[in-house]
């Protein structure tokens, strides 16, 4: 498996890998396709990886700046992150979000915060902190990681709400 940046040729495998990958899924709405898209579209898209196996697509992550309490204070967030139905539980999406996570820090960003299952995102050191919120999901479900930038420093932990791009309310 190889993990590469996505390129232009990549963008219909990529919609329809992260369909697939949300299809059914209950806590989705079917509109995390759309998202990459329109973060893509609005120039958004921070980092956006590939999972590459026999020269397909078969995973696939995305990263883009947020705000914390109205300011972009170098932080991130993770989503969506997919992998192909039928590979899932291979390691493909850890393998995505540690080069994801090691990329945001070698670009010197303060930390990532993603929302999802507290259980799988733990492995990687993210953790719920009172001292971010993101309105309208369960605060266990939304975590932050600071990063360590080349020089080794850590981040402190910021505070305030947290606004994602305005592609994830349609999403």
């Amino acid at each position: 498996m190889m993990i590469r940046d996505e390129i232009s040729t990549d963008y219909p495998a990529i919609a329809t890998l992260v369909a697939a990958a949300f299809l059914g899924h209950p806590h989705s709405r079917q509109g995390e396709a759309r998202l990459v898209g329109a973060l893509r579209d609005a120039g958004a898209l921070t980092l956006s990886l590939v999972a590459e196996e026999d020269g397909k697509v078969v995973g696939h992550i995305a990263f883009s700046p947020v705000a914390i309490g109205g300011v972009e204070q170098g932080w991130y967030g993770l989503g969506p992150v997919a992998v192909q139905p039928g590979l899932q539980g291979r390691g493909i999406g850890r393998a995505l979000i540690e080069t994801g996570l090691a990329r945001l820090a070698a670009l010197g960003a303060a930390g990532c915060v993603l929302v999802g299952d507290p259980e799988f995102y733990r492995r990687f050191g993210f953790r719920a902190d009172p001292r971010l919120t993101y309105a309208g999901v369960p605060p266990e479900y939304f975590m932050a990681l600071p990063l360590a930038a080349p020089d080794g420093t850590t981040a402190e932990m910021p505070a305030g709400a947290v606004t994602f791009h305005p592609a994830f309310d349609d999403a």
